[in-house]
């Protein structure tokens, strides 16, 4: 029942055109260690389902930046592709596909993924470019698109603390979509600041139960990972 594990042995199967869901928003509750495995791993052409492509304020050496900076993500599902130059410059010069949802529809499609759900019906999109290609249904009187679920072989979500059970506790903020990705991908690996003993997370903190993870990693201890995250902030001038 231990599920904690190196950061070589939880990413062993990463591959070539993989598809991976990697928590978080703008760094904050993205699993650093985690990107950077992905990209010490050399592996490439693969499909990425995050929100957001990069923080405003991040280089080519950290978080998702670093993927899209080395040609890592072929396809990117997200709700917003604005924030990284990289990205950005890759989709116009066609190197990379881009696939937008609105934020609420892009949660939902993957909540649906999670609890095993043929899609989510929504009204937002009718009449735009969003509709093409969807099915639409009329429910007493208002029409909807369907949107189908999404899922992902690895998912990669990041945790304040976590048991060997791999219960997950989140801090914050971090929680944005983490706890739903935790329940739409084949393997889940749970990267945290701190692994504790198994009752040190009182039951009412646990955001992700243990039986939603597969792996428990050591990322950045709470303070480093702050550290990190603040120095992104800080680059743009967010932060002083």
């Amino acid at each position: 029942m231990d599920k904690v594990q190196s950061i070589e042995e939880a990413t062993a199967r990463l591959h070539d055109g993989a598809t991976i869901m990697i928590g978080g928003f703008c760094s904050v509750g993205t699993p650093l260690k985690l990107v950077e495995a992905i990209l010490d791993s050399g592996v490439k052409d693969l499909t990425v389902i995050s929100v957001v492509n990069a923080n405003l304020f991040s280089d080519e050496t950290s978080e998702l930046h670093a993927l899209f900076a080395n040609h890592r993500i072929k396809k990117f599902i997200c709700a917003h592709n604005g924030t990284c130059r990289t990205a950005q410059d890759q989709e116009k010069n066609g190197e990379l596909e881009v696939e937008f949802y609105p934020m609420g529809t892009w949660i939902e499609k993957i909540r649906a993924g999670g609890g095993g759900l043929g899609g989510v019906l929504t009204p937002v999109g009718l009449g735009t470019l969003v509709e093409q290609g969807k099915q639409k249904l009329t429910i007493e009187g208002k029409e909807y698109l369907l949107e189908l679920p999404l899922r992902a072989e690895i998912g990669f979500i990041k945790g304040r603390r976590a048991d060997p059970l791999g219960n997950v506790e989140y801090h914050g903020v971090s929680r944005n979509s983490n706890p739903t990705i935790a329940m739409a991908a084949d393997y889940v690996v749970a990267e945290v600041d701190e692994i504790v003993n198994i009752g040190d997370i009182d039951p009412e903190r646990v955001g992700t139960p243990g039986v939603f993870v597969h792996s428990v990693v050591q990322g950045y201890p709470y303070r480093e990972h702050q550290a990190l995250v603040s120095a992104i902030w800080a680059r743009g001038g967010a932060l002083k």
